[in-house]
């Protein structure tokens, strides 16, 4: 009777177990849009990419297919714009954001190329090895400015938050990755973005990083993967 009684119990806790965060709507200032209106929606329901090499760690599996059916949000350069998730983050890592002016439509973009800069990170914070802190923790969204120096048109926004609690052998690290679809209007275009990386590419899965062992002993310091922010 007992065995039985615990049965739906452990059913009933799969789907919270199996279920991982996913980034899912676009935020344009305070306002947070509909779930995958702007954000291509992925189709693996545990959603990270762990293999760095792979065509999914783009906008994650699925993205390519559902890019048609979703919507170009229209952005202001100089404003603020970001990605939300449908739950907070829960594990321990860094946040990275890149984006890629399509050569027309975004949504027939597929990213490829050297085409890539980043705009945003969240990093680790470190004390030289006593503790080390990741503000990305519990974080439900990231946000960024567009540079007011972006030239006009259609863009992809990628942003991807790098798991890190078993990250300590190679493919450990954990990508949550996901692409908006934005048009970006009233840029000057005078700015020269980048340094330009292709994706994938962009890793080997063996930066420090990103082949870390975040627990013991505790890391000296963090470094960040990537290329530098461009900041216009």
């Amino acid at each position: 009777m007992k065995l039985a009684a615990l049965v739906p119990l452990a059913v009933a806790l799969v789907p919270s177990v199996s279920a991982h965060y996913r980034w899912t709507s676009l935020v344009e200032g305070s306002t947070v849009t509909s779930p995958y209106q702007y954000v291509r929606q992925n189709t693996n329901y545990n959603s990270p990419i762990t293999d760095v090499k792979s065509t999914d760690f783009r906008c994650n599996e699925g993205g390519l297919a559902s890019a048609s059916a979703t919507q170009t949000g229209i952005v202001q350069a100089g404003s603020t714009v970001g990605i939300a998730l449908d739950q907070p983050i829960y594990h321990p890592g860094v946040i990275n954001v890149y984006m890629a002016k399509a050569p027309g439509a975004a949504s027939a973009f597929d990213g490829s190329g050297a085409v890539w800069f980043k705009v945003k990170e969240v990093t680790a914070q470190t004390d030289g090895g006593s503790t080390i802190n990741w503000p990305s923790l519990n974080m439900d969204q990231v946000t960024f400015t567009i540079p007011t120096s972006i030239p006009n048109g259609d863009y992809l926004i990628r942003v991807e938050d790098i798991a890190l609690h078993v990250a300590q052998s190679p493919g450990g690290a954990q990508f949550y990755i996901s692409c908006a679809q934005v048009t970006v209007q009233g840029g000057s275009g005078s700015g020269n973005p980048g340094p330009l990386v292709a994706i994938p590419g962009v890793y080997t899965g063996t930066e420090p990083g990103i082949l870390i062992n975040i627990n013991y002993p505790i890391p000296a310091n963090y470094t960040q993967p990537g290329p530098p922010v461009w900041s216009g």
